[in-house]
């Protein structure tokens, strides 16, 4: 029996439910959602393994216009690398509008010669499937693609038949890895990026996407793993956001965090988190690359 492997580049513009659908495909969650850009910084590697079909999915950070801090510059990059090196594309945009930043990444697609599949999400939002013909049609007669799905990564509605698609458009290779690995990723890596979720989610508008989690311990024990999490803010005055009145904020974070790190080493978990400044590190190049963001994992 022949076997088919390949990379699979899932990029779009932010929010279109990019690493909704790779949580989908996978079905296990490996990268964090939320409903707010930059949400995605590195470009988790997701496999999934079907009878002789490997996929081995990257999911890329939303694309932006206007880069003008180093580290959404270093997103960009990371987004648009993607694309060079697949062996498929996965281009994603939601409902029934294209819009500008839409527009560009399928200009830039154009002149890539790999196949590509149109992903059109968040199906669960459309009132008929008939107002979707219109941009349907627009995108198959001014682009090259394989095929266009409407689909929810959110209920799951096509992504069977979507998963049958990446398949049918796999190149014929050997299996990269065994057939029970889904993800990566380092064990580090998924934890701040599980603590990171919970400072999105809980702090809501209140903070900008100027946080990031690094793990000063980690250590697994017969019955518990102890974690120590620093949580690192751009400005002082974000620190008290973080922290909360007498510490109330940062108490959900951690209580809501460890349910979830303890599901994911199915084991007890101490978690203990501290929040640090340091100043527009969102700007700092050398830091941004001592964090490994745009890398492809930890």
């Amino acid at each position: 029996m022949k076997n088919f492997c390949g990379l699979v580049s899932i990029v779009g513009r932010p929010n279109v439910g990019k690493s909704t659908l790779l949580n989908r495909l996978i079905e296990q969650k490996i990268s964090i959602t939320s409903r707010k850009s930059q949400t995605t910084r590195n470009n988790i590697l997701g496999i999934k393994t079907k009878d002789n079909h490997q996929m081995v999915f990257i999911d890329t950070p939303g694309v932006h216009i206007n880069a003008s801090k180093v580290m959404n510059k270093v997103l960009n990059q990371s987004a648009l690398g993607a694309i060079e090196d697949a062996d498929l594309i996965i281009f994603m945009l939601q409902r029934n509008k294209i819009n500008t930043l839409d527009e560009l990444i399928l200009e830039r697609l154009k002149g890539v010669e790999t196949k590509k599949i149109c992903v059109i999400n968040k199906l669960d939002q459309v009132a008929s499937i008939n107002s979707l013909l219109p941009v349907v049609e627009k995108l198959g007669s001014e682009n090259d693609f394989a095929e266009i799905i409407p689909v929810s990564a959110k209920t799951g509605k096509n992504i069977n038949e979507l998963e049958n698609m990446i398949c049918q458009n796999l190149p014929e290779n050997n299996h990269l890895y065994d057939s029970e690995t889904k993800f990566l990723a380092k064990e580090s890596f998924m934890i701040s990026e599980i603590i990171r979720e919970k400072i999105i989610r809980f702090l809501g508008e209140e903070l900008p996407h100027e946080t990031y989690v690094q793990l000063q311990k980690l250590e697994d024990k017969e019955s518990i793993i102890n974690i120590d999490a620093e949580i690192i803010v751009a400005r002082e005055s974000q620190k008290g956001i973080v922290v909360g009145k007498n510490g109330a904020k940062l108490k959900k974070i951690g209580e809501k965090a460890r349910i979830d790190l303890e599901k994911f080493f199915n084991k007890k978990v101490f978690l203990k988190t501290w929040v640090k400044t340091k100043k527009n590190w969102n700007n700092d190049s050398d830091f941004i690359s001592s964090l490994g963001i745009g890398s492809l994992y930890d």
